[in-house]
């Protein structure tokens, strides 16, 4: 099963505390999303992977601004299931390709995504979504470039998620709208619910 065939929209979370990780995943699988990518972008965000891991196995949770070699490797220790970097650097995408998880290595540029296709990598994170060009650049590559698949993601809200999931090139959207930090911060696992049940049901 390819990452980009798991759900319509992959929840992009940034946890500050650990503590909030379980409750929080359960309600993004309750709503429908097994795919959690949890940002390397606070301390709490390893521990956050392994509650997960160990707690909720209904749940396939990632890691994402995956970096370098270190962070593959503590993720993995972790028990993340899948890897997301921002973007590519040569050393990285080996890193990647040694780890032996399911990755997304991010691409912005067309040379970046004739790169990576060059090594037979045909699904990539497509970052920063909105700021790169968004639906219409997504659009554009799928000419020259029409066998590689995206997962966009910065930007993406769900009144715009549909418009990306349209085109033939995008597998699924990554988005932080799911997880709103007010709702992390007070509990709202039900709103958590409800926001994960309305993604779920996009084409």
């Amino acid at each position: 099963m390819s990452l980009l065939d798991l759900a319509p929209v992959i929840p992009v979370v940034v946890i500050e505390d650990a503590a909030t990780a379980v409750p929080l995943a359960r309600a993004l699988v309750a709503g429908g999303l097994p795919a959690i990518e949890v940002t390397l972008r606070t301390p709490a965000a390893r521990e956050a992977i392994a509650r997960i891991a160990a707690e909720v196995p209904e749940a396939t949770v990632g890691a994402g601004t995956v970096r370098t070699a270190d962070d593959i490797a503590a993720s993995a220790a972790a028990g993340a299931r899948f890897l997301v970097s921002p973007g590519t650097t040569p050393s990285l995408v080996e890193a990647l390709e040694a780890s032996g998880l399911p990755y997304l290595p991010g691409a912005a540029t067309v040379s970046e995504v004739m790169a990576l296709a060059e090594r037979g990598i045909r699904e990539l994170k497509f970052f920063p979504a909105e700021a790169a060009g968004g639906v219409p650049y997504l659009k554009a590559l799928s000419g020259p470039v029409p066998d590689v698949r995206f997962c966009p993601t910065g930007g993406i809200r769900a009144t715009t998620a549909a418009d990306y999931l349209a085109l033939p090139n995008v597998g699924c959207v990554g988005g932080t709208w799911l997880t709103p930090a007010d709702a992390l911060a007070a509990g709202d696992w039900a709103r958590v619910e409800k926001l994960a049940s309305e993604a779920a049901a996009l084409k």
